[in-house]
């Protein structure tokens, strides 16, 4: 059977660009196609499609779109139904989108209504001999998995981070209008709230995650906790490095503990065998002690470095690519100061 390859894709906040987790799923795409030989295709979900896809000149692919104003934000229903229609317009045989908010709410109702199968948080696909082969890991990234279907239409969600994105030419590009039938629409977006970005301290596209230990609460040289200062360091160097933090669990579980805490961490922030795996392309780990968190929530970071007193702990034997023995606060104050300068 000869495979037709679609990758669906959408816009980001400015609706004129599309996500960095699309531009991801494209080069997927692109290299499923070629080792198939198969035809390529790309959906454009937006307003207005003609701008985002200039970032795909070069691509030599199909595109195809939706366009108006329903499409603006993200709805189940006109959402949904655009997939919907992009799908089997192209009539592809394997779908493949970004594990993205938007995306992963409606890719399950898409392979129902297109009568297809669905996998998620993919990582790597390939291909041989038996067809294709899609790899995923389970149980807090212990196990991976490779998984085959021989039902079509296949619908694959491209997790982040895990290729890199497609990078063209900036030209104009032909879209192909694609007609979708929209249900009523029975919501109405009025805008969006959200916390100013030096507040924000959860920054996925970031290249670098620093992770914060218990051990910026706990007590210094001289015999003091200072969880204050350490929160103002820390803030300040997400502010000027434009980093996305995450926490040890010891850390966040400080609060219902009666320890001193940092305010602003949550368990969202939380990486690691009982948080999330994150992808960036640099990491850099403070005041933290252990090696299953790391192992497990560093998987995926590509040069990891720590900050620690001590050299012989289970994190940095082994576990990082670099390791600093020194007082995270005394670095940190410098970098903080080095980067200020910088700016």
């Amino acid at each position: 059977m000869q495979e037709s390859i679609l990758v669906l894709t959408h816009v980001d906040d400015t609706g004129s660009s599309l996500t960095t987790a699309s531009l991801e799923a494209v080069t997927a795409g692109q290299e499923l196609a070629a080792r198939l030989s198969a035809p390529l295709a790309i959906g454009i979900i937006a307003e207005d499609p003609g701008a985002a896809a200039r970032t795909l000149a070069g691509t030599n692919a199909r595109v195809v779109g939706v366009l108006g104003k329903a499409f603006a934000q993200s709805r189940y229903g006109s959402d949904a139904a655009a997939c919907e229609a992009i799908c089997k317009a192209t009539r592809a045989s394997v779908i493949l989108a970004p594990q993205s908010s938007r995306f992963a709410r409606v890719a399950a109702g898409v392979a129902h209504r297109i009568s297809g199968s669905i996998d998620t948080h993919i990582t790597s696909i390939r291909n041989n001999d038996h067809g294709i082969e899609a790899s995923r890991w389970f149980y807090r990234q212990r196990i991976e998995a490779v998984l085959t279907r021989a039902a079509r239409p296949w619908i694959l969600l491209i997790e982040a981070g895990t290729y890199p994105a497609l990078v063209c030419d900036d030209a104009d590009v032909a879209v192909e209008r694609v007609a979708v039938e929209l249900p009523a629409i029975r919501t109405d977006v009025t805008g969006t709230r959200a916390p100013a970005q030096d507040a924000q301290t959860i920054r996925p596209d970031a290249k670098m995650l620093f992770v914060a230990g218990a051990g910026w609460t706990k007590k210094q040289p001289d015999g003091h906790a200072h969880p204050a200062e350490a929160g103002d360091l820390i803030l300040a160097f997400l502010r000027k490095a434009g980093a996305s933090l995450g926490s040890s669990k010891s850390l966040v579980d400080q609060g219902g503990e009666g320890q001193p805490v940092l305010p602003f961490l949550t368990h969202m922030n939380q990486v690691g065998q009982t948080g999330s795996t994150p992808r960036h392309p640099k990491g850099l780990a403070t005041c933290c002690h252990g090696e299953e968190p790391h192992v497990v929530g560093w998987r995926f970071i590509g040069d990891r470095r720590a900050i620690s007193l001590d050299p012989n702990c289970g994190w940095a034997r082994g576990k990082a690519d670099v390791v600093y023995v020194a007082d995270a606060f005394k670095v940190m104050a410098k970098v903080n100061e080095l980067l200020g300068s910088k700016a």
